[in-house]
């Protein structure tokens, strides 16, 4: 190992790997909870600023050590950090971390822009270390099975999709209203899920054009002001023919607490994925024959943690830079399209021949 990477250890079949967790508020506890739960991995420390958020972590593993900074954290010879801190310190710590040599698991979104997300890329390739970001949707077993079918060219060809996310509420903690800790508002926050989901079940084809409108109280907002949006809608036209639509925001009257939904149509068949009464954890998925209607996937399905738990248990098998991790770039470009921010250079995503969207690419 390079000298650029002292703190890391060298494991063995019978080593479990040593992981930080850095921020278990309510999300981070979830998903520190979800990776204690595999058993792949050991919990060797906890830091958050908060320590009763920290006390309450420690009881998920009693033998973890508190400690009072990241510094200290990366001082406890980790293999791999879990980081849920806010958006505007992703980046950075998740560069100091993978040049000492550490896998890193970070909560969305991984940059603020694409220029801080190609950063903590190229770092894990430079390191050739595991990272992972908790695009947690993926995981729900409904847009599984939505991507299978779309795989295997059951729907025929998809050309159009509608994504949308509205969260009645919006986020409680200040920095969210922030453009520079934040990045951005709805879009950032919840429209990355959706742009994610668009371009992974449909094999991350490039997007050709984009076209948004950005919101605030009901107002269109200046792209290079300081406010943040709490409504947008955007047009996708992507380079294979498909136009999708995505739309997200806080605060929306929409009746019930979220409105969550997936829907893909193809030329002979299509399908959703739906949240249930308004819930932000339940999903109904359903494929379409024309009027007809067949059931995918049904409540419960206790998807929030796999996409922690799949990490740790990645980095378990020594897993290491995944060039996959370019798939990150190009949603965050496409993040930055939607804001109207420029781009300087572009990593492709690969774009594995298992990946198809319609019978015609077989």
């Amino acid at each position: 190992m390079s000298d650029a990477m002292p703190l890391a250890r060298k494991l063995d079949a019978t080593t479990r790997p040593r992981v930080g967790f850095l921020g278990v508020g309510r999300i981070g506890l979830h998903r520190m909870r979800a990776i204690v739960e595999t058993g792949a991995v050991e919990t060797a420390a906890i830091f958050d600023p908060t320590p009763e958020m920290a006390a309450a972590a420690r009881e998920l593993t009693p033998d973890a050590l508190l400690v009072n900074s990241l510094e200290a954290l990366l001082d406890q010879r980790l293999d791999g950090i879990v980081i849920a801190s806010p958006s505007a310190l992703h980046a950075a710590q998740s560069i100091v971390a993978l040049e000492q040599g550490l896998a890193v698991f970070c909560q969305k979104p991984l940059g603020r822009t694409r220029d801080e997300t190609l950063a903590v890329v190229e770092a894990a390739q430079h390191a050739d270390r595991l990272l992972g970001v908790d695009l947690s949707y993926r995981h729900t077993v409904g847009m599984q099975r939505i991507r299978d079918l779309i795989t295997s060219g059951e729907l025929g060809t998809v050309f159009a999709v509608d994504l949308t996310f509205h969260n009645a509420y919006g986020p409680s903690k200040p920095w969210f209203y922030d453009k520079a800790l934040s990045g951005g508002g709805c879009v950032i926050d919840l429209g990355v899920h959706l742009v994610d989901l668009l371009l992974w079940v449909l094999g991350f084809p490039e997007v050709a054009r984009v076209e948004s409108r950005l919101f605030a109280k009901g107002v269109p907002i200046r792209r290079d002001g300081d406010e943040v949006e709490d409504y947008a809608v955007a047009t996708l036209e992507l380079a294979d023919g498909v136009v999708a639509r995505v739309a997200c925001s806080w605060h929306l009257q929409a009746g019930c607490d979220a409105v969550i939904s997936a829907d893909f149509y193809g030329t002979e068949g299509g399908a959703s994925l739906r949240n249930v009464d308004g819930s932000y954890l339940d999903f109904r998925a359903e494929r379409y024959r024309g009027t007809q209607r067949e059931v995918l996937a049904l409540p419960p399905d206790d998807w929030g943690g796999r996409a922690a738990a799949l990490w740790a248990e990645r980095l378990a098998a020594g897993e290491r830079f995944d060039p996959e991790n370019d798939c990150f770039v190009t949603v965050a470009d496409v993040l930055d399209r939607i804001y109207g921010r420029e781009s300087r250079r572009l990593r492709t995503c690969p774009a594995p021949s298992s990946r198809r969207r319609s019978k015609s690419s077989r």
